[in-house]
């Protein structure tokens, strides 16, 4: 079996770190780098935190890349309040990991990326679980990469559910919705894996009991980092009593479509306010043939029970 080749574009906060590992401990995938934005963090300590996770699982060939610092309508970045709140100001839960040997690859995020899409073409698969920001400028510096790429699966939007950050705002999205709406409105082959599915995907302490259990450095790291997550979401969401799996999904999703049912639609991103950040079908488009794959409904018990037992492979190894 032909492995897929995969970039994730992270902004590496706690759920950023479950996708790497999920793509680590998955031999369909061929994890060929990590690209860093802004979003839980700044994005040099997006990449910081990525270097750290990776060394932590065994995973220091697999090289970093700095990605923009801040969104294409704006020239600077904040880190938004509730973003430390869940995430930790660290990112990583305030887990302190041991700090990595390596730093960033001086190739760019976005070069990294075109250069990649020439060489792997279909067989590349990016997964952006951040803002799009890099994803977009890449686009619009290489037109060509929409057709190269095998796909792009990314973690952002609600269609069928409110936002998190306002009625209509996903965070990701909400972050550079310029550069969602551009990525979305390319003729790229994208799969939008949304908080309509990654909500139904918790995770709860009793998982994060069996990764301690296991006795590994790895182990100890991911319980005490998911377990931060877990009361992060107990003080924002009471009921839900576990924590979203929103960037490992779209991993997920990525190397198993039949994962989730989409519709297919042709999308746009509302620019201004006061929807700035919605994502929604485009109608100007209605009649061409359509680009993204909208996920609406999910194997959450197949996906959950595929992700433990993956994971908790990989941490009894490190």
């Amino acid at each position: 079996m032909a492995k897929k080749k995969l970039i994730l574009d992270l902004d590496t906060g706690i759920d950023d770190a479950l996708a790497i590992a999920y793509a680590v401990a998955s031999e369909e995938a061929d994890l060929i780098g990590v690209t860093s934005t802004y979003g839980n963090v700044v994005t040099k300590q997006a990449a910081a935190n990525s270097l750290r996770i990776l060394d932590l699982l065994g995973q220091s060939n697999v090289p970093v890349y700095l990605g923009l610092p801040h969104p294409s309508t704006s020239n600077h970045f904040d880190v938004m309040a509730v973003s430390q709140a869940i995430h930790g100001v660290n990112g990583i839960g305030e887990v302190a990991l041991e700090k990595s040997q390596r730093q960033p690859e001086n190739e760019s995020a976005v070069d990294f990326m075109i250069r990649s899409a020439k060489t792997y073409g279909t067989d590349l698969t990016i997964i952006p679980t951040g803002p799009m920001t890099n994803l977009a400028a890449a686009i619009a510096k290489a037109p060509e990469l929409t057709a190269l790429v095998g796909s792009v699966t990314f973690m952002g939007g609600a269609l069928t559910v409110p936002g998190n950050v306002t009625e209509v705002g996903e965070a990701n999205i909400n972050q550079d919705p310029a550069a969602a709406d551009a990525v979305l409105r390319s003729s790229a082959s994208l799969t939008m894996v949304g908080l309509d599915v990654t909500l139904r995907t918790l995770l709860t302490r009793k998982e994060t009991k069996l990764w301690r259990s296991l006795g590994t450095k790895s182990g100890q790291a991911f319980a005490d980092i998911v377990d931060y997550y877990i009361a992060a979401y107990a003080r924002l969401s009471a009921n839900l009593n576990g924590c979203a799996l929103h960037d490992p999904l779209a991993v997920g999703v990525a190397l198993d479509p039949d994962l989730v049912q989409t519709i297919d639609l042709n999308m746009k991103v509302e620019t201004e306010a006061p929807f700035a950040a919605r994502t929604v079908g485009d109608v100007d488009r209605l009649n061409e043939p359509t680009n993204v794959k909208v996920a609406v409904n999910v194997a959450a018990e197949r996906f959950l029970q595929r992700f433990m037992q993956r994971l908790t492979w990989l941490f009894a190894q490190h």
